[in-house]
C-alpha cells in the first residue's frame, strides 16, 4: 500500500473528525444576560421606539419558537428561559398595564360599599 494514498484517505477523515464540533454552535449562550429596562428608560422612550423594541422581541420569540432545542444543553435552555422570561417583563413594561371591564366594575363596586 502506496503511503501516500493512505495519507490522503486519512488527511480528510481526520479533518471531518475535528470539524463535527462546529455543527453543534448553539443559538443561546449560556452565560448570557439579558437585562430588562429600568421604567425611566421605557418612560423616555418615543411612541416609534417602542413599536420597534416591541417587534424586535416579537421576532426574538418567533426565531426561539423556530429553534430545535432538543440540541441544547440543559445550560442553554435555562438561558433562553431565562431571556424569554425578561422580554415579556420588558414587553409588559412598555405596553403598560390594563385594567378590564370587569375588574373596573369590581372596583367601583368596592369603592361604593367602603364609603
Amino acid at each position: 500500500m502506496n503511503p501516500i494514498k493512505n495519507v490522503k484517505f486519512r488527511l480528510p477523515l481526520f479533518l471531518a473528525f475535528f470539524m463535527l464540533p462546529a455543527l453543534g454552535l448553539r443559538a443561546a449562550d449560556a452565560n448570557a444576560t439579558y437585562e430588562v429596562p429600568s421604567r425611566e428608560a421605557v418612560a423616555h422612550m418615543s411612541r416609534e421606539q417602542k413599536e420597534a423594541r416591541l417587534a424586535a422581541i416579537k421576532e426574538r420569540v418567533t426565531e426561539i419558537k423556530a429553534m430545535d432545542k432538543s440540541m441544547l444543553s440543559k445550560d442553554e435552555r435555562k438561558a433562553l428561559r431565562r431571556e424569554l422570561r425578561a422580554m415579556h417583563k420588558e414587553a409588559k413594561a412598555i405596553t403598560g398595564v390594563y385594567i378590564s371591564v370587569g375588574a373596573l366594575i369590581i372596583i367601583i363596586l368596592l369603592l361604593i360599599i367602603i364609603i
